[in-house]
């Protein structure tokens, strides 16, 4: 698995997944519970399944491409 997440899409993952499942154990909603799991699984790993057939890469790999680079390509 290559990462295919930036450090914003995985903070934002972290807070929304916290939220939830705080949300999900205080109501006993379940679904809020397994949806708050699956966004900090994914911040933790840095990958996102779904990203992949939709051709979404938020930073991961971007940024490593361009510290390759020399300075003055483009």
């Amino acid at each position: 698995m290559k990462c295919n997440m930036g450090k914003t899409d995985r903070v934002i993952r972290i807070v929304a997944g916290l939220v939830l499942l705080g949300w999900g154990l205080m109501n006993s909603c379940i679904i809020a519970d397994i949806i708050g799991v699956i966004l900090l699984a994914t911040a933790a790993i840095g990958w996102c399944p779904l990203y992949v057939p939709l051709g979404i890469n938020s930073g991961c790999e971007a940024k490593k491409e361009e510290e390759k680079k020399e300075p003055g390509e483009q």
